[in-house]
C-alpha cells in the first residue's frame, strides 16, 4: 500500500469483520490528508480487577491503531457494568454496585496502562453522561430501538425461545454501548464477535444524531488454554496478564497445538512472516518461544528468560524451582498448629474451589515437599517453608503466619 496506508495491514489483521473496510480506508486516507488521528473507541466494563490475554486482544488491536498514529478512546464503563453486558449470556448477568465497578477499575487501567500508551488516550467514563440523564431521557434513549430487534439477536433470541427470563434492563445495555459512541463521536468501534450487535446499534443512533456512523470492527474470542472454551477465570483456562512470569509461562507451555496460529495471531507482538516461519518448525520449540514473547510483553526481557530458565529445571529435570510465590498462613486458621489440606489448596490460591482440591488430591496431583498427599479430609501440620504443589507446574512455599 502506498505510504497513506501505512499501518493499516497491521491493524486489520486478524479481524473477523469490519463494517465496512470501505468506509475504514476511506476515513484512514482522509485522516492523513487531514493530519486528524481518528478516533478509535473499545469500551471495557470493570466487573473484575483482573484482566487475561483474551481481554487483552482488543487492548493489542488499540495499540496498533495507536502506533499508527490514530487515538484510543477508552471508555470505562463505570455506569454500563452495574447493569452488565448480556452479549453471549444464557442467563441474566449478576449486577455491580457503582462502588465495585469504580473499585475494580483501579486494578484494570493499572493492567491495561501495560498494552496502551497512555499519552494517545483518552480516557472516559460513562458514568460521566448516564448520571446526568433524566427518567425522560432514559425512556428517549430506550424509543430508540424496538423489542423486535433486540430479540432478532443469538443471546436474547436462544433464551426467549427456550423459555429463560431476560429483564428488562438486559435490553437497555445496547443502548448505552451505542450511546458511547455518539458521545465520544467514534470514528472506529473495536469489539469481539460477542458485541457485533451491540457495535452495529453505535452506527444506527449516530446517524439518528446526525453524526458520521462509526466503522465496526470485530475481534476473535480467544479459546482458553483448554483449547475447546473462551478464555474465562470462571472456566479455570485463563492467563491473566499479572500472574507471575513462572505461571504464564507454563499456562502457555500447556495450550494445544491446534490452538498455536490463535495465540501468536492475536496474543503476540510476532510479525506474520515471523509467525509463519515459527509455526513451520516444531510445536514445542513454537510454544516455548509465545511463553517467553507472553511473559516479556507483561514482565520484561529478564523475567521471561527467568522464567524459562525455571520451567526447564520444573519440568525437564523433575526439580523443585528456586523461585516461587509464598502463602502465609494465618494463626487462626491453625488449630494445634494444623490446617486441613483442601482449606491450605484453595487458600494459597493453587486451585479455586475445595471441590477442585479434592479431585487433585484423589487425583495423586498434591504434595507437599515432593511426598504425595492421598486423604483429602487430613490436617496438615504447617512447617515454615514447606513446599506444596499441585500437579506439575503450581507451587507454593508455606510460611506460618
Amino acid at each position: 500500500m502506498s505510504g497513506d496506508f501505512e499501518g493499516f495491514d497491521e491493524v486489520i489483521r486478524g479481524v473477523v469483520s469490519i463494517d465496512t473496510e470501505e468506509e475504514l480506508k476511506k476515513k484512514w486516507s482522509r485522516s492523513r490528508t487531514e493530519n486528524r488521528p481518528l478516533r478509535v473507541k473499545l469500551g471495557v466494563d470493570p466487573t473484575n480487577p483482573q484482566l487475561h490475554i483474551g481481554h487483552a486482544v482488543p487492548l493489542r488491536k488499540l495499540r496498533q491503531f495507536q502506533d499508527a498514529g490514530h487515538l484510543a478512546v477508552l471508555i470505562v464503563g463505570d455506569y454500563t457494568a452495574c447493569v452488565g453486558d448480556p452479549s453471549g449470556r444464557d442467563k441474566t448477568r449478576p449486577t455491580l454496585t457503582h462502588d465495585q465497578c469504580r473499585e475494580n477499575a483501579g486494578d484494570y487501567l493499572e493492567q491495561a496502562w501495560k498494552i496502551l500508551d497512555r499519552d494517545r488516550t483518552e480516557l472516559r467514563w460513562n458514568g460521566d453522561w448516564f448520571q446526568k440523564m433524566s427518567f425522560l431521557e432514559v425512556i428517549g434513549l430506550c424509543s430508540r430501538t424496538t423489542v423486535a430487534r433486540q430479540l432478532e439477536r443469538d443471546d436474547f433470541h436462544n433464551r426467549y425461545t427456550s423459555g429463560k427470563p431476560i429483564s428488562v434492563h438486559e435490553f437497555i445495555y445496547p443502548l448505552m454501548q451505542a450511546w458511547d459512541s455518539v458521545k465520544v463521536e467514534a470514528d472506529i468501534e473495536l469489539g469481539g464477535t460477542d458485541q457485533t450487535f451491540n457495535l452495529l446499534l453505535g452506527r444506527d443512533l449516530m446517524r439518528q444524531e446526525n453524526q458520521e456512523a462509526q466503522v465496526c470492527i470485530t475481534l476473535p474470542l480467544l479459546v482458553g488454554t483448554d483449547g475447546s472454551r473462551k478464555m474465562s477465570k470462571t472456566h479455570g483456562n485463563s492467563i491473566g496478564i499479572s500472574d507471575p512470569p513462572q505461571e504464564i509461562y507454563g499456562k502457555t507451555m500447556s495450550i494445544p497445538d491446534e490452538a498455536m496460529r490463535d495465540y501468536f495471531l492475536l496474543a503476540s507482538d510476532l510479525t506474520m512472516p515471523q509467525i509463519e516461519q515459527v509455526l513451520e518448525g516444531s510445536p514445542r520449540d513454537a510454544k516455548g518461544l509465545l511463553a517467553r514473547t507472553l511473559v516479556r510483553l507483561y514482565h520484561g526481557e529478564d523475567e521471561s528468560l527467568a522464567a524459562e530458565e525455571n520451567f526447564k529445571k520444573v519440568f525437564s529435570k523433575g526439580e523443585i524451582p528456586e523461585q516461587m510465590d509464598e502463602y502465609i498462613v494465618p494463626s487462626a486458621d491453625l488449630e494445634d498448629g494444623k490446617i486441613w489440606i483442601v482449606k491450605l489448596v484453595v487458600d494459597a490460591g493453587l486451585v479455586e474451589k475445595n471441590n477442585d482440591a479434592r479431585r487433585n488430591i484423589e487425583g495423586g496431583g498434591v504434595r507437599i515437599d515432593e511426598v504425595r498427599i492421598e486423604d483429602p479430609r487430613g490436617l496438615i501440620e504447617i512447617r515454615d517453608g514447606m513446599v506444596l504443589q499441585v500437579g506439575k507446574r503450581k507451587f507454593r512455599r508455606i510460611r506460618s503466619g
